[in-house]
């Protein structure tokens, strides 16, 4: 695995402001949600990172559960706009009030994809949270209901988010030099 420091852009999200941020979203959740229970929804895996830390932060009754999905190929760096479904939620969310948990949202396809999904389960309820936007880049419209960051149009990793697999346990957010990253056999 190569060092990140040699691909390394900017650091465009620092650990305070990361910890800053979500704190404030779980007080934001939690006002919204007072006096009901929440289901937490987190996409795997880039968005278990900020959902361990988002559930920190809430003062609500909540649960959890997690779908896996996949839209971009191997060796690519850019969704492909194939959604697959790896692993689909063990609860029932019927009638429940539903919160998904996204590490990033740029073109739409994948949250469009998964948003279809869980409404025809007919939830009582359905909204979305993604630490890091790219609403510029929305190739798809989707509605975002708490937003974490909005970031440039920039390959980023860290804080749960990975580079070929590495480099989710940064705790701060970078931009890579992707003409400097080497991918590793």
């Amino acid at each position: 695995m190569q060092d990140y420091h040699d691909f390394i852009d900017e650091v465009l999200v620092d650990e305070k402001a990361i910890e800053t941020r979500v704190a404030e979203l779980g007080a934001q959740i939690s006002r919204a949600y007072a006096g009901q229970e929440l289901l937490i929804v987190c996409l795997l895996r880039g968005g278990l990172t900020f959902t361990a830390d988002l559930t920190r932060h809430l003062t609500i009754p909540h649960t959890l559960d997690c779908m896996s999905l996949s839209s971009y190929g191997v060796g690519h760096y850019a969704s492909s706009g194939n959604v697959r479904v790896n692993l689909d939620l063990m609860t029932n969310i019927e009638g429940l009030n539903v919160l998904l948990v996204e590490d990033i949202v740029d073109s739409g396809r994948t949250l469009a994809h998964v948003l279809h999904m869980l409404k025809t389960r007919e939830p009582k309820s359905l909204q979305v949270c993604v630490l890091l936007d790219k609403k510029y880049r929305r190739e798809v419209p989707v509605e975002v209901d708490y937003v974490g960051f909005d970031i440039p149009d920039k390959y980023v990793f860290g804080y749960g988010i990975d580079i070929d697999e590495h480099y989710r346990h940064l705790r701060f957010i970078a931009s890579a030099d992707m003409k400097k990253y080497k991918k590793t056999p």
